[in-house]
């Protein structure tokens, strides 16, 4: 399965710039940031209950790839495809690694610190704006694609796009205004299951509050903290670097 392939089955959406949520436009500080956004809510260690989080953040790496380099970027943006047999794409690249080159310094404490500057902040709303649009008002779409949220933060989520509903930011989707019962019960269900997993998982590996990554991030889902301007801005001049000029994708 080939790259834009994978982005439609796992991020719903074919388009590159849509999977980083930028435009085509997007300087390359955009395309940094909106790579670091997404990251923190697909990697592997941030979302313990999604099996498919470690495929996500392989794909999510790849289009970063594409995207940060000239050539790759140009030819997508010209012909809407990607050179699958390009170096930048190279199978064998452990993504952990490139991403730890990208954002050498960040750590969980950082992410942490992050998600409390993050929620409540202008950037959130219009995150939040551009996920129900994006997603026809689909909470279940919406929520599992939030960055920063987990089941708890949902009245907060939806009481956001209600006001931009009000305010006539955006439309009112039958799908957000008219949602079912039995979808909101699922929801719920379904995340009440992916909590108790993660708490059988970290008694079965006998971790602690102290050390376990797992509960620090059970510790920060149940926090309400919010009310925070956005640091992203800070966290991209502090972390991001740009990438160093790697091999040209090969010509076919």
């Amino acid at each position: 399965m080939g790259l834009l392939e994978q982005c439609e089955e796992l991020f719903k959406t074919s388009n590159l710039y849509e999977v980083l949520g930028v435009c085509k436009a997007a300087s390359d500080s955009e395309i940094r940031r909106g790579n670091y956004k997404v990251s923190l809510q697909v990697h592997p260690d941030r979302a313990p209950g999604d099996e498919l989080a470690t495929t996500k953040f392989q794909v999510l790496g790849k289009v970063y790839a594409v995207l940060a380099d000239k050539d790759q970027r140009a030819v997508y943006d010209e012909q809407g495809i990607v050179d699958e047999e390009s170096d930048t794409l190279d199978q064998d690249r452990n993504w952990e690694e490139h991403w730890r080159r990208l954002f050498p310094k960040i750590t969980l404490q950082d992410i942490l610190d992050f998600e409390k500057q993050y929620k409540g902040s202008d950037e959130e709303v219009e995150d939040l704006k551009r996920l129900y649009l994006q997603h026809e008002g689909d909470m279940d779409l919406i929520m599992e694609s939030a960055l920063c949220c987990t089941s708890e933060d949902e009245p907060r989520v939806k009481d956001i796009l209600q006001k931009a509903i009000d305010a006539e930011e955006v439309p009112a989707y039958k799908a957000f205004t008219h949602e079912s019962a039995k979808k909101k019960s699922n929801r719920k269900r379904k995340a009440e299951k992916e909590r108790k997993e993660a708490e059988e998982m970290q008694k079965e590996m006998g971790l602690n509050s102290e050390d376990s990554l797992v509960a620090m991030i059970q510790q920060r889902q149940k926090s309400k903290e919010n009310g925070f301007n956005s640091l992203i801005s800070d966290l991209e001049a502090k972390y991001c670097k740009k990438p160093a000029a790697g091999k040209k994708g090969k010509k076919k």
